[in-house]
């Protein structure tokens, strides 16, 4: 049986649909995100494009057999070309390009080591840019540690745990209950928690804090034992899965040896708070009106923020 939510599955904003190093000059890589099927592909000029995948002559998936020549991608069916903006370029056997040989193009970006896409579910264009993060690539800072999952939930459900400040304590055993600031600006949401990290010689205090850009992409920066960045993506699958990606970068120290050992100790421990919420995400269900208390956190703000991410057409 399908959970009932108040909104709709797919929330507008920016998405992770691939890494950047997982698509060469010339490569065709088919994508299934917001129950759509789309095509991504890298012209010779290096930009990566993102196209409905469906050529619209009979309908062939570009994504399976279609290839890449100069800027655009050719249909694998009967060769028709279409650039990374879904014109049409080139029908080979015909005189004269149908007026309506065209696919949507997705706006899409390439930032922090990610390619993004845009989501709208009246195809608006993007109302907010991903800045790019100065510790990734850095010399100072180790290449991403990736972790990657399927989870059967609704992106605003996750998001919520940024300012559920109770759920630390009791689901994930913090030493203490996080104390959770929260501002909204626009599309941007900054949460600011104290926390307490235990570690083999006693607690130790840290901090939280995450900015999220929408539902689909944030950061977090993690300090107190050892300076951690986690940029993580949220992308809805389909109206019941997303596809969850975390990408950790640890600010180096003197030692390489305790760099790596701390870094794999905290990002273990991250993920594994992940996954003790991946069963209550997967069985909960989303009361429009819940019953809250002073110790629960902003989630009032949350909500207020979230409803801003949903077109009066459902995505």
């Amino acid at each position: 049986m399908k959970r009932h939510y108040p909104f709709p599955a797919y929330p507008n904003g920016w998405f992770q649909v691939a890494y950047s190093d997982e698509l060469k000059p010339g490569e065709v890589k088919p994508l299934s995100y917001f129950g759509r099927e789309l095509v991504l592909f890298r012209g010779a000029d290096g930009n990566a494009s993102v196209l409905d995948a469906y050529c619209p002559h009979l309908g062939a998936h570009l994504g399976y057999g279609g290839k890449v020549e100069g800027n655009s991608i050719i249909c694998p069916f009967h060769a028709w070309q279409f650039d990374g903006c879904g014109g049409c370029t080139s029908v080979p056997y015909a005189k004269k390009i149908p007026p309506k040989a065209k696919l949507r193009a997705w706006p899409t970006r390439e930032v922090n080591q990610l390619i993004l896409v845009w989501f709208h579910a009246e195809e608006a264009p993007p109302t907010f840019e991903i800045p790019a993060l100065p510790e990734v690539g850095s010399d100072e800072w180790t290449s991403y540690e990736r972790r990657r999952w399927t989870i059967r939930a609704r992106n605003q459900e996750m998001a919520e745990n940024a300012v559920d400040s109770a759920h630390f304590h009791y689901l994930h055993g913090t030493s203490n209950m996080p104390q959770a600031r929260a501002e909204a600006e626009g599309p941007i949401l900054h949460v600011i928690s104290t926390t307490g990290m235990a570690t083999p010689r006693g607690g130790v205090d840290g901090t939280v804090e995450s900015i999220s850009y929408g539902f689909g992409y944030s950061t977090v920066r993690f300090r107190g034992i050892v300076e951690t960045l986690l940029v993580s993506s949220m992308t809805a699958i389909d109206d019941e899965h997303i596809d969850v990606r975390f990408n950790f970068t640890i600010k180096k120290l003197p030692d390489k040896d305790v760099t790596q050992g701390v870094g794999k100790a905290f990002i273990k421990e991250v993920s594994r708070q992940l996954e003790q919420d991946i069963p209550i995400w997967e069985h909960k269900v989303y009361f429009e009106h819940p019953v809250l208390c002073d110790g629960d956190g902003p989630i009032g703000l949350f909500r207020k923020w979230s409803r801003q991410f949903y077109s009066a057409v459902a995505g």
